[in-house]
């Protein structure tokens, strides 16, 4: 029975009844919806081939389900380096990393078809493809407590039961009343408590939530911010950065710079970059690519919530020493 009346709820205005992916399954986070995809494979998977250079959030399924998995090296453009021959019932993760590598996803989408498993976790933007399993991540583009959905081959429905979200939405509150350093503790635990939740489907709040955002206008930020970035900082990049006409949406700007002191310089001026992945340092030696990317790719925002003017900000510390 619905209720009536009594006190209010957040407010969280519909855009649309819909948003990105929304047909797609939608379940409590993006290492769930890679597990919803190999349950709904079945026993047409018996291994699983992964980049080294990945978040070790995506083996917690791939071992949960018992299936075998083997590693894969990439070069400096992040596209696989001797592409394997996959036998039967072999499948193959290939990351969209940072959301600018849609147009060689297509490209490893003709060579596999549907053996090809899209990790889309930082392409928010990207477009599903047809008759391939694909994964992404919400909440690494906007801000909500958990999420993930899963675009799969054949149109199979598991049983999960609902996910409640509202114990693990104090960060996000915490972010907007007293700043991300206050929040932090709180978005850690969240994470933390995310490795030993079970598949589920995504709870009430977190489709709300999602169902409020203008993802146009945050494209459109994003694109321009990273453009603005990609003018002033392409020719110190070390990194060959595909053209952005090719690619929906970025994640952020990956800025590989070989100044060790520059991740640090960027926090203490409260611009606050991630490692991407910490477990890989631990995982592959220090004279492997893997490692290096891991060591010296500073991930710069360019999200909705910023413009010009904080691009300027970041700009400012990165051509300084101080």
């Amino acid at each position: 029975m619905k209720e009536i009346g009594g006190y209010f709820e957040l407010e969280l205005p519909y855009q649309n009844g819909d948003f990105i992916h929304s047909k797609c399954h939608l379940v409590n986070s993006g290492r769930h919806a890679l597990e919803y995809i190999l349950r709904s494979l079945g026993e047409r998977v018996g291994k699983v081939w992964l980049p080294y250079y990945t978040c070790e959030v995506v083996l917690q399924p791939i071992e949960r389900l018992g299936i075998e998995y083997e590693f894969y090296h990439i070069n400096e453009q992040f596209e696989i380096i001797n592409l394997p021959s996959l036998k039967n019932r072999e499948f193959i993760i290939a990351n969209n990393y940072f959301g600018i590598k849609d147009k060689y996803i297509k490209e490893l989408y003709h060579s596999y078809g549907d053996r090809l498993i899209i990790d889309n976790a930082q392409a928010w933007y990207a477009p599903e493809l047809p008759d391939v399993n694909s994964f992404y991540s919400p909440r690494k583009f906007v801000g909500i407590p958990d999420g993930g959905v899963a675009c799969v081959c054949k149109d199979i429905f598991l049983n999960l039961n609902l996910d409640k979200s509202y114990e693990r939405f104090s960060h996000l509150i915490k972010r907007i009343d007293a700043g991300a350093t206050i929040g932090y503790d709180d978005f850690r635990i969240n994470s933390s408590i995310l490795n030993d939740e079970p598949l589920k489907s995504m709870s009430l709040l977190t489709k709300r939530i999602l169902s409020s955002i203008n993802f146009e206008s945050a494209k459109y930020i994003r694109r321009s911010n990273y453009e603005y970035l990609a003018q002033n900082l392409d020719c110190t990049n070390l990194l060959n950065l595909p053209d952005q006409i090719s690619f929906a949406c970025p994640m952020v700007y990956p800025y590989y710079s070989e100044d060790i002191t520059l991740r640090q310089r960027l926090i203490n001026h409260k611009i606050f970059v991630a490692t991407y992945w910490p477990n890989v340092l631990q995982k592959c030696k220090p004279e492997t690519l893997e490692h290096k990317l891991a060591m010296n790719i500073i991930p710069i925002p360019i999200d909705q919530r910023y413009d010009q003017m904080d691009m300027d900000i970041i700009l400012s510390v990165i051509n300084s020493d101080i």
